[in-house]
């Protein structure tokens, strides 16, 4: 027997050994799970595709085109220094990788089935899909089964009948389904070793491929003050993801080189615009000078001025030697017709320049001169001197008349010389302004000009600088790794599905347990209680499959009953002898009926006199179990003729019997009735333990009504049916003295269940060495 007392209150919880034996007892779900995740785990690792892992390291350079040495250069101006976290989050972005995805077409899988995998072929597909009409965003697959030479069979296509079949000419563009155009050509991997494997090709959305190779790159700084980077992808495809980590870095070059273009093609274009609005604006500046140039009919401002003034000053000589001509036959005309000068020769050589009227003069001169020679030799009236006379008169008209014309042809010529000296002045008067005009023309056409050579000398600078742009990101080490794949490892998912196989049903059970609020053993009731505790009767489940009411003698249960029987001597007190014991509970179900018959039966093994009396007189369950007579205590307390050896039972198992009796309708007065008190007196005189089957307490009040015949008091406690926040009112019944002479046992204990090891941990059953045979039949050793 264990006593109760402050220190079993202050027991600890569950130890690490109870726990164990917790789980031991429970060996069958740990077993089925460890089947059932262990195999889930193998077919994941026989599902899953492989993965391979690649990586590349470059440096990127700083604005001057050299290698970063941040470290050695701490102390420099940082203006020019690479800032690596920017340079990072360009080979993350988007943009980048999109134009990566559709440059080695990476939204295009080709896959085969090995197995329960499948495995990516990539490069090393037998075809090529081109989806024709596919955008971007639309998904389609389809499977394409190599079938000869020249003709492959589609089918599985997207959107279509699923038992619809194509058989496409490869090279030839086809409509597949509803709107799918496809063309289907063999690559260098096409040949028989492909024929009859059906290859899956899928175009996914270039948004969701983008997506999972952002997700799946990994970029590394190899140093805090360094601008070494690591670019490292993970792909089901290694050549795949080899291709996808060069394309990155050389598309990223190309958005630096781009980037550091940028402002020479921003300037080109600049300068291309410019090139055009000035080319325009000198050539209008060039038609103005020409139209100038022409309309002033100048080719050189100074030889012009000067080829002006020339004809000025030749105009003005001419108008003076016509002024002097002009005089000149002034004079000859008035020296003709001065009356004086009748008789004289007319001045000859004097300087006209009319060869006519000098040869008139000299004609004149020469028939006068004649004419006075023949006055000398003659008279006036001779008549050849008369003819001279005549002539000479008409000669002399004649030239008065030439004279005349002459004065006025000078006169026209004088006035036009005048008048061309006065324009050829004017002109040359207007030349310091037409200088101005044309100095300002060449001006707007000289700054034109240098500003349109300048704008083409920076051009071919600007295409120059462009074309020396360098990369911006060097490598160092190309796209490589390992050729096994890094994923799925058999033996980490493996290991993994056992972990959880082992987990699970462990969690589900701590769970459980903790959840549970039931009493399930010992250590739940010696740490809320101070209660003697009497001992526990494990629960037999070949027994209760049998519905055996009596256990094998040799057996676990039988073994429990012992240890209460001699549990329950140290109960007794040395005035008193203890005979009666009462059982009780706080429910039904509790198992009273059945303790009660067995420690009867243990205490009949251990040569006692033992009676079994059922106070349950309102069902009388221990009679029904044990088919025992009607008449019983109902009868022996309502009727004072009733003797106790009448209703006094002798059973087959060793032990009389009382049995409840007819059912009353008022117990509780029977019970209170002073005959109980007399047939257990007489009891007392003839057996050594009376055994008392009583009703749950605290439900009706037959319970504590006949506790008072009782010399102990057992209160059976079901595992698995008391809840653990009803034991406080277990104890204050025992410290209120309610019940006489109050313990506690645990009946229905399951074996192996944590607690359960304080008594029946030692091998209950096997015989103690002394030659007993276990219930099944086999003899144990000790």
């Amino acid at each position: 027997m264990q006593t109760n007392n402050s220190n079993n209150k202050s027991e600890q919880g569950i130890n690490i050994v109870d726990l164990l034996l917790y789980f031991a007892s429970k060996w069958k779900w740990f077993l089925l799970s460890v089947i059932v995740c262990g195999g889930f785990a193998w077919y994941k690792y026989a599902c899953a595709p492989f993965v391979y892992f690649r990586s590349a390291t470059v440096i990127i350079k700083d604005p001057s085109n050299k290698a970063s040495t941040a470290g050695l250069d701490r102390y420099d101006n940082f203006i020019n220094k690479v800032n690596v976290a920017n340079e990072v989050l360009q080979f993350r972005s988007k943009q980048l990788m999109a134009e990566v995805v559709k440059r080695v077409r990476a939204d295009v899988s080709y896959q085969v089935k090995d197995g329960l995998r499948h495995n990516e072929l990539y490069k090393q597909s037998p075809v090529q899909v081109s989806f024709t009409d596919a955008t971007d965003a639309q998904y389609a697959a389809l499977t394409v089964t190599p079938r000869d030479k020249q003709t492959v069979v589609v089918t599985d296509i997207t959107g279509a009948d699923e038992s619809a079949s194509y058989t496409v000419k490869l090279g030839q563009a086809v409509t597949l389904g509803k709107s799918m155009r496809v063309t289907i050509t063999p690559t260098n991997y096409y040949g028989s070793s492909w024929m009859g494997t059906p290859v899956r090709v899928q175009k996914l959305p270039l948004e969701s491929v983008v997506a999972r190779y952002k997700g799946a790159l990994g970029i590394r700084q190899e140093e805090d003050e360094s601008s070494i980077l690591t670019l490292a992808l993970k792909d089901n495809s290694p050549t795949r993801a080899e291709d996808v980590l060069n394309m990155l870095i050389t598309v990223y070059n190309e958005e630096a080189i781009k980037d550091k273009n940028q402002v020479a093609v921003n300037t080109a274009n600049f300068i291309n615009e410019r090139l055009i609005i000035i080319g325009n604006e000198l050539g209008s500046v060039e038609s103005d000078l020409e139209s100038f140039k022409q309309r002033n009919q100048i080719l050189d401002i100074s030889s012009t001025a000067n080829m002006y003034m020339g004809e000025s000053q030749k105009y003005n000589a001419g108008a003076l030697e016509l002024e002097t001509q002009l005089r000149l036959a002034n004079f000859i005309k008035d020296y003709l017709v001065d009356p004086k000068k009748e008789t004289e020769l007319i001045p000859a050589n004097t300087g006209i320049g009319d060869a006519a009227i000098e040869s008139q003069i000299s004609n004149y001169n020469a028939a006068k001169l004649k004419r006075d020679r023949l006055i000398g030799d003659s008279s006036d009236k001779n008549p050849v001197v008369e003819e001279l006379n005549n002539s000479l008169q008409a000669m002399k008209q004649n030239i008065i008349r030439a004279v005349d014309n002459m004065i006025v042809s000078l006169n026209v010529k004088r006035n036009d010389a005048r008048n061309r000296e006065m324009r050829a002045r004017s002109r040359v008067t207007s030349m310091p302004t037409k200088e101005r005009q044309m100095l300002s023309i060449e001006r707007q056409q000289k700054i034109k000009e240098a500003l349109y050579l300048f704008l083409l000398n920076r051009r071919e600078e600007n295409a120059l600088s462009q074309a020396m742009a360098d990369n911006n990101a060097r490598v160092i080490d190309s796209a490589d790794g390992p050729d096994s794949p890094v994923s799925p490892q058999r033996n980490r998912i493996i290991l993994l599905g056992l972990a959880v196989g082992v987990a699970v049903p462990a969690v589900a059970l701590l769970c459980i347990m903790f959840m549970d609020t039931r009493v399930r053993s010992r250590r739940d009731i010696v740490k809320a209680v101070s209660v003697p505790f009497l001992g526990e009767i494990p629960l037999d489940k070949e027994l209760a499959r049998q519905r055996a009411s009596q256990p094998d003698p040799d057996g676990m249960v039988a073994e429990a009953f012992r240890i209460l029987r001699t549990n329950m001597t140290f109960m007794g007190h040395h005035d008193v002898p203890m005979k009666v014991v009462t059982f009780t509970s706080f429910n039904e179900g509790a198992g009273k009926t059945f303790v009660s018959f067995n420690l009867a039966v243990s205490l009949v093994r251990a040569q006692k006199r033992v009676v079994l009396v059922d106070l349950d007189i309102r069902k009388g369950t221990l009679s029904r179990h044990l088919g025992a007579a009607k008449d019983g205590v109902t009868n022996y307390l309502a009727s004072p003729s009733v003797s106790p050896e009448a209703i006094i039972q002798h059973g087959d198992a060793g032990f009389d019997v009382i049995s409840a009796g007819h059912i009353a309708p008022n117990p509780a007065e029977l019970l209170m009735d002073s005959r109980l008190d007399e047939l257990f007196d007489y009891l007392r005189q003839h057996y050594d333990f009376i055994i008392a089957d009583n009703v749950p307490v605290g439900v009706i009040a037959d319970a504590a009504i006949a506790n008072r015949i009782a010399d102990l008091t057992i209160f059976v406690v079901r595992a698995g049916r008391l809840d653990r926040r009803q034991l406080p009112d277990i104890e204050t019944l025992y410290e209120q003295k309610k019940l006489k002479n109050m313990a506690l046992i645990l009946n229905g204990v399951a074996p192996g269940h944590h607690g359960y090891g304080y008594g029946y941990g030692y091998g209950y059953g096997y015989g103690y060495g002394y030659g007993h045979k276990h219930k099944h039949g086999k003899k144990l050793k000790k």
